[in-house]
């Protein structure tokens, strides 16, 4: 006999829950990966590289990864990249037995460059296909907000399981467990969700199905989110790359350690995930008013980290970054998905990523080079006042200008 299927309220719960999972396992294969290359080579370039191996596809993968999903379908693009980065993570696995020194490092790069090509395309596929599993529109952007939470707690408890792993086992079977861990979000949009297809709109071929049409059509508003989330975290957003380097001088260098200080930030990054989930629909009728204030509270703290007086301080303050940085993802993600019609909301996750991430990138790049030419303290320092008079301007100058979500999903 077949089992009757989930409810769509059950089906939101498994894909929440799928890729909690899913996230836990790959940073706990990202603490791996950056303490071997911090244990490798204390150089901060070859952290920064590794993350924007992660990031930086989205500069040129995103857009054709939303005119896609626009295109065939969330569905069809969300299964295809879950797949891939599966055999992505898999290669990172299989870098720990097989090679060593310059050409582990390498491979463990080039693992790293193919998540974030994969990864490109399962989050702008997901974006588009959680409005698949809401019923009132009027849900999904709580919905949208549940996944910073799920997110960042799969960021809390990936890696101290990392750090564990490391210390215990080795690298290569905190690498595994970040493979094996797609399969789950893989088993379930295959075979145990069925989400709302015939509410799907889809683009046709053409010069409207564009990356720049969707840019363009999106409006003012819209436009101006995703350029105020670019600047700041091109100016903000470099601590995930040398989240190693950070630790290091923080706390020491085990792999414990980096497990700790990360677990600190993504703490931060859960609080400023359920600070927006409960406030979702406020927050996003003032988005300039949103997004100042959360890049506001991370430079802030990042002024806070180049004084840095002790260990406890330290910690505090990057609880503040991570939660900054988290509400000013989320919200980035969130207006621009419930602000704009269904038909182009794969290309606008597409935009979004290159704001964030490709952002975020180029700023653990740049961070790193000034780390090389000065020091930690004195990045912070420099990010920090520049991130502080960026927010206050916005602030000042666009914060009562609303946006109204359109009521359809």
């Amino acid at each position: 006999m077949t089992a009757p299927p989930l409810r769509l309220e059950q089906q939101r719960s498994l894909f929440l829950v799928a890729s909690g999972v899913s996230t836990a396992g790959s940073f706990a294969g990202i603490t791996a990966k950056g303490w071997i290359l911090m244990h490798g080579s204390a150089e901060p370039l070859v952290l920064a590289l590794n993350f924007a191996a992660l990031s930086l596809p989205t500069l040129a993968i995103s857009g054709p990864a939303g005119v896609l999903t626009d295109r065939i379908g969330c569905e069809r693009v969300l299964v295809r990249s879950q797949w891939a980065l599966l055999a992505a993570a898999a290669l990172g696995a299989l870098a720990i037995p097989l090679l060593d020194g310059r050409a582990q490092v390498l491979l463990l790069l080039g693992s790293t460059l193919l998540v974030g090509i994969a990864g490109a395309y399962e989050q702008t596929a997901r974006n588009k296909y959680c409005s698949l599993l809401v019923n009132d529109p009027g849900e999904l952007g709580s919905y949208l907000a549940s996944f910073s939470v799920v997110f960042n707690v799969g960021k809390l408890v990936g890696p101290p399981i990392g750090g564990l792993l490391v210390a215990a086992t080795g690298p290569a079977w905190a690498l595994g467990i970040d493979a094996t861990s797609y399969l789950l979000p893989i088993a379930s949009v295959m075979f145990l969700l069925r989400p709302r297809r015939d509410q799907e709109q889809r683009s046709a071929p053409g010069e409207r199905a564009s990356l720049s049409n969707a840019w363009q059509d999106c409006g003012s508003t819209l436009r101006g989110v995703l350029s105020l989330t670019a600047v700041l975290c091109l100016v903000n957003f470099f601590h995930p790359g040398l989240a190693p380097l950070i630790a290091a001088r923080v706390l020491g260098p085990s792999p414990q350690d980096l497990g700790l200080f990360t677990s600190v930030l993504a703490a931060g990054s859960i609080a400023g995930g359920v600070v927006l989930q409960r406030n979702s629909d406020r927050f996003c009728r003032r988005p300039f008013l949103t997004l100042g204030s959360f890049g506001l509270v991370t430079s802030i703290a990042q002024l806070g980290m180049a004084r840095s007086p002790g260990v406890a301080f330290s910690l505090a303050m990057a609880f503040l970054i991570g939660a900054g940085t988290a509400g000013l993802l989320s919200s980035c993600n969130l207006i621009s998905q419930i602000g704009s019609p269904q038909v182009m909301r794969g290309r606008m996750a597409g935009l979004s990523q290159i704001a964030f991430l490709g952002g975020g990138g180029l700023s653990g790049l740049l961070a790193a080079a000034l780390v090389m030419v000065t020091d930690l303290p004195t990045t912070f320092a420099i990010s920090g006042g520049i991130g502080t008079a960026l927010a206050l301007l916005w602030i000042q100058r666009r914060s009562d200008q609303r946006l109204e979500p359109l009521r359809s999903a």
